[in-house]
Formats: structure tokens, C-alpha cells, sequence
């Protein structure tokens, strides 16, 4: 019996590759979420003032890190009694707390790495950057990231401890965030339907 399909019912091609390409290209942004990780700065149990016996621990801690755009930087500390600023290389070296680029002082304070370059950040407060309260990283090329303005940004919705600064939630330093394990699970989904619609075409070849 001949084929009954009218001419021109056939599936058009170009357009389901097309199709097939964005999924493609949806997955690969849900897989550069997946690998994203949220840092707790210094590895500490707040953003202070390092003690006498580990004065560069900032230093020291930013060095065993490999930090690429989409990680984040989460900053813990008393809101009554600390802040940290984003500032630039100079004002870094010289603890000059004027005209920073941001500041935030609500003591759970997230950065996120939105680009290549150096960053540099200290406390807000008089006194603790000259007391090695300063954190410095480096992504990519490594660059002055700060020299055109800020090109990162804190995440303003982030939750805010109470005056009265209580125990710091503990998360491993470079723990998943729940965007991560939502988006392993939309590469899953992406991977299966994109088998479905091979199996599709390939129920439709002439």
C-alpha cells in the first residue's frame, strides 16, 4: 500500500534542528549553574577582624580558591558592628574607606562574580582594614575589575540577621545553592526530551 502522507505533510527539518540547537544551548547554561558554588568568605564563622595567630587568613584563604564568573562571595558578620565594602586597587592598598564602588552592611551580604577581573573588598568599618580585614580575588585574566565601576553586583534580596547577631548558619563554603541542584535537574529534563525528539525524527525519515 502506498504511502498515504499528503505532499508537504512531511516534518520540516531545518526547523527541528533549529529547535534541537536551543535545547542544546539551554543546556549548556543550566550546566554552568550546575557547577556555580557559593563561598563562605574566609571559611570563617564571620567576616572580622583576623586574630594575631592568622592575620592573613583572607589572603591565604582567597589563594585556595579557584573562583570563575557565577560564583558568589557571602559575607557573615554582626550588622551592628561590621559592613564590607567593594573598593578599588588603590583605595585597597592605601585602606581608604571614601567613595567606595559598593557597600553593604545588612550582615548577610551576597557578591555575585558577574565578570573577569580583580576585585577588592574590605570592611566598612575604621580601623580593620589596616588590621588586614581585606579580601582580594582574582578571576580569569585577573585584571582591575573595579577601574570602569562596579561589574558585579550583591544580591539585594538576600535575607538579613537581626541587630542582635545570633549563630551563623553553616554551609560547606563551596556547598550547591538550590539554583544549582534545580538546574541539575533541568539538564535531566532538557537531555531527556531532546532523546524524544531524535526518537521523533527519526520515526518520521522518508
Amino acid at each position: 500500500m502506498g504511502d498515504l502522507r499528503k505532499p508537504g505533510s512531511g516534518i520540516n527539518t531545518n526547523k527541528l534542528l533549529y529547535v534541537f540547537k536551543i535545547l542544546l544551548l539551554l543546556a549548556a547554561a543550566y550546566t554552568e549553574q550546575v557547577h556555580s558554588k557559593q563561598y563562605k568568605v574566609g571559611d570563617l564563622d564571620a567576616w572580622g577582624i583576623p586574630t594575631a595567630a592568622n592575620p592573613h587568613v583572607y589572603t591565604t584563604w582567597s589563594k585556595k580558591h579557584d573562583f570563575k564568573i557565577g560564583d558568589s562571595l557571602l559575607f557573615l558578620y554582626p550588622p551592628s558592628q561590621d559592613s564590607v565594602i567593594q573598593v578599588r586597587e588603590g583605595s585597597f592598598k592605601t585602606c581608604n574607606l571614601e567613595d567606595p564602588i559598593l557597600h553593604m552592611d545588612d550582615g548577610n551580604s551576597l557578591f555575585n562574580i558577574t565578570s573577569n577581573g580583580t576585585f577588592y573588598f574590605t570592611s566598612g568599618e575604621a580601623g580593620h582594614c589596616g588590621k588586614q580585614q581585606k579580601l582580594q580575588i582574582s578571576i580569569g585574566e585577573g585584571e582591575d575589575a573595579a577601574s570602569d565601576g562596579p561589574s558585579s553586583s550583591a544580591d539585594v534580596s538576600s535575607p538579613s540577621y537581626q541587630p542582635a547577631f545570633g549563630t551563623i548558619p553553616s554551609p560547606s563554603s563551596a556547598a550547591p545553592s538550590l539554583m544549582s541542584i534545580t538546574s541539575m535537574a533541568a539538564v535531566i529534563i532538557i537531555a531527556v526530551f531532546s532523546a524524544c525528539v531524535c526518537q521523533f525524527l527519526a520515526g518520521f525519515e522518508l
